[in-house]
């Protein structure tokens, strides 16, 4: 179903009519009856007008800023009024409160499994707005409680088509690497689901990601294994410079070493620059050859 305008017009001039078919009702009924013989006619006329006071009154609704009224009349939907103010629509109907305002859902901490069957904890925040106010009305039964449990079921879908962490391909898309593509990705999937109740997503962000706490240590010792690998693997890449730069440096000054000692002078600087512990110097008294 989609939403149109309804038929509305100033409700200040309504107001003004029903008081004072209010009024003018009560005074003929008074009339009416306060003679020593009733005139019926003036009873009936003045029923009549209180009666178009009823009418007018059932006509009129009062829409707030960022709020819009969906007007059904007898189960029939007649439009919906955006505008805020006092106005008149058709009487005897139903006016259903819709809010336009934009809105926040913070999903509940959840745990799936990711891509690689890790157990893991994920959750999000949603921001919303309702725009077609017929359809989150009438073609969802309540479409808070609807974005709610879609929210969550995309949050899930989402973080189980990716690894928490890639180890090997770095290119690879993670749910902690790529937190930006990810929360685009949950918008996408999420606006799909929940066009059908007239909700637009206006953005979507990770709030929470972590391993659960039956693998959180383990997981944390692969980090820091990775993290000390890379870090040696600098260490060396520097160490191997500086002996190289150590050694030019020798030849410029005109120091010549042999095979051994030239050996020997690399071993001890890769020694002294790679180890995480202060070296300890060893004086030679002999030859390096006895």
């Amino acid at each position: 179903m989609k939403e149109y305008k309804a038929w509305h017009v100033n409700g200040f001039l309504a107001l003004l009519i029903g008081i004072l078919s209010l009024v003018g009702g009560v005074i003929l009924i008074v009339f009416g009856a306060s003679d020593s013989q009733p005139d019926f006619l003036l009873i009936i006329a003045g029923a009549l007008l209180i009666l178009l006071f009823i009418i007018a009154a059932s006509s009129l609704t009062i829409v707030q800023p960022n709020e819009a009224k969906v007007i059904t009349f007898f189960g029939k939907y007649i439009g919906t009024v955006r505008n805020a103010g006092l106005w008149m629509t058709l009487p005897l109907t139903n006016k259903q409160k819709v809010s336009l305002k934009v809105r926040n859902f913070n999903s509940h901490t959840l745990k799936v499994n990711d891509a690689d069957g890790n157990p893991i904890e994920i959750g999000a925040v949603v921001v919303f707005k309702v725009t077609d106010t017929s359809r989150a009305s009438f073609d969802v039964d309540n479409y808070e409680r609807f974005v709610e449990i879609q929210s969550e079921t995309a949050v899930r879908h989402t973080a189980a088509q990716h690894p928490y962490d890639t180890h090997t391909d770095e290119n690879a898309m993670s749910l902690r690497g790529n937190s930006e593509e990810v929360a685009e990705e949950l918008l996408k999937e999420l606006q799909s689901r929940l066009a059908v109740a007239g909700v637009e997503v206006i953005e979507t962000r990770l709030t929470h990601l972590a391993y659960a706490p039956e693998i959180a240590s383990a997981m944390l010792q692969r980090q820091q294994a990775t993290a000390i690998v890379a870090a040696r693997q600098k260490i060396v890449e520097g160490a191997v410079g500086m002996v190289d730069a150590a050694l030019k440096q020798l030849e410029d000054s005109g120091i010549e070493l042999d095979v051994e000692r030239r050996a020997a002078m690399v071993n001890n600087l890769m020694v002294a620059i790679v180890s995480d512990r202060s070296a300890t110097p060893v004086i030679n008294t002999g030859s390096l050859y006895t």
